[in-house]
């Protein structure tokens, strides 16, 4: 039996060992923490095939450069003469383009439809009931710019094969009766669906417990020895690994992981935060986004969770309740009625979400590898698309085509 060791517990790390172990891998997994802190769990529990078009894309560098001037902005990039960040800042300008986003959407709403469909098969199993929920998501605006850019959009994810309708005010009121809008109009992407996280990732670790995967938790990674075009073992604090196959799956700990097997991954952590309401008054009957504030409200498993930010800076461990109150503030705005409270800063999430520079995930061969995959860069769809990348990855290392085409996400685009 071929073995294969993944560095990395987050949601595409356990998809990978839940997919290897499914196709008669002996699958072991190391991770640098618990499983207990990783994007996986603080996300707003998204499956979102609505969500096409990278974050690299036209308007974001302006729109970016404006942002970093108020303290409170949904987007931030800190100034820094990081060479990695300066590296990455190049190379997210150059792909900030139309042409990028043309590419790259049939590839990510592929990849998203996929996933859905895996999350929709999981949930069936035996020892699985994460609240998997398919009411799709609405996009909410407040004004007519972004109004008609949503509409342009939603056009556009028509004509990929989605199911996507626009909705005057009293149209959304028929889905969410009773809530108080402030509102032009919203985008009804009944394509998406929506899960708990929590009780997703805990089941889906237990699970893999029973097919025998072996974990093994608070072990960084602290090298690895490579021989020619291949890895020959992984060390630990604690032991070295030696296998068949091996993924780095690091989420925002990936170019690190990288660098000792003689690798380049561009890549640089967006923080974002989140906070649960575990008894709110007043639920959401659909997922929200909140267009012009970036935003995020989702109903999952009797609570409200609410999300946003993107800080693009070294790894730090400062939570800046600012960003954490223009969160509240916002959904005010468009819901005048529904104002959470703020939360204390012990009670909120953070998370480093793994950006590629163009905004697209990296799914497959390592350059100049031939037993090493890559399975990252996922930024703000991690959960969203986990089962699919763990389904590529399983393939592609059983020497199976994937069912999904993954041109786009070549792991050697930047090498």
């Amino acid at each position: 039996m071929s073995k294969a060791l993944i560095i990395g517990g987050g949601v595409i790390g356990l998809s990978t060992a839940y997919y290897l172990s499914k196709s008669g891998w002996e699958v072991s997994l190391i991770d640098r923490s618990d499983l207990r802190d990783n994007c996986s769990y603080g996300n707003l529990g998204m499956i979102v095939p609505s969500h096409f078009v990278p974050l690299a894309s036209p308007g974001i560098v302006s729109q970016g450069i404006r942002w970093m001037f108020s303290r409170k902005s949904p987007f931030y990039v800190q100034p820094s003469l990081n060479p990695a960040l300066l590296s990455w800042g190049i190379k997210f300008i150059r792909s900030a383009n139309p042409a990028h986003v043309e590419y790259a959407a049939p590839f990510l709403k592929d990849l998203n439809v996929y996933s859905r469909e895996l999350y929709q098969a999981i949930a069936k199993e035996p020892g699985f009931d994460f609240s998997l929920e398919q009411k799709g998501i609405l996009m909410y605006y407040k004004t007519g710019q972004t109004g008609e850019e949503e509409v342009r959009l939603a056009e556009k994810a028509q004509k990929l094969g989605l199911d996507a309708v626009p909705l005057s005010p009293a149209g959304v009121r028929a889905l969410e009766p009773g809530l108080e809008m402030d509102i032009l109009g919203a985008v009804h992407y009944r394509c998406d669906a929506h899960l708990y996280p929590n009780d997703f990732v805990a089941q889906l670790v237990g699970k893999l417990k029973n097919m025998g995967v072996s974990f093994r938790t608070d072990e960084p990674v602290t090298g690895m020895v490579r021989n020619g075009r291949s890895v020959q073992e992984v060390r630990t604090k604690d032991g070295v690994y030696r296998a068949d196959a091996y993924v780095l799956a690091g989420g925002a700990s990936l170019p690190g992981l990288a660098r000792m097997a003689g690798l380049r991954i561009s890549l640089m952590p967006g923080k974002g935060y989140s906070f649960t309401l575990p008894h709110p008054e007043r639920k959401l009957n659909v997922p929200a986004i909140l267009c012009e504030a970036r935003v995020a409200i989702t109903p999952m498993a009797g609570r409200m969770r609410y999300g946003g930010t993107m800080e693009i800076a070294p790894l730090n461990r400062v939570v800046r309740m600012n960003r954490v109150e223009a969160i509240v503030d916002s959904v005010t705005r468009y819901f005048p009625g529904l104002r959470p409270p703020m939360p204390k800063a012990a009670d909120v999430w953070y998370g480093f979400r793994p950006c590629s520079p163009d905004g697209l995930p990296y799914l497959g061969y390592a350059k100049g590898l031939d037993n090493v995959l890559v399975a990252g860069g996922h930024s703000m769809m991690g959960l969203s698309l986990g089962p699919a990348s763990g389904k590529v990855i399983a393939d592609l290392a059983s020497h199976r085509k994937p069912e999904v085409a993954i041109d786009a996400f070549r792991a050697d685009r930047f090498s």
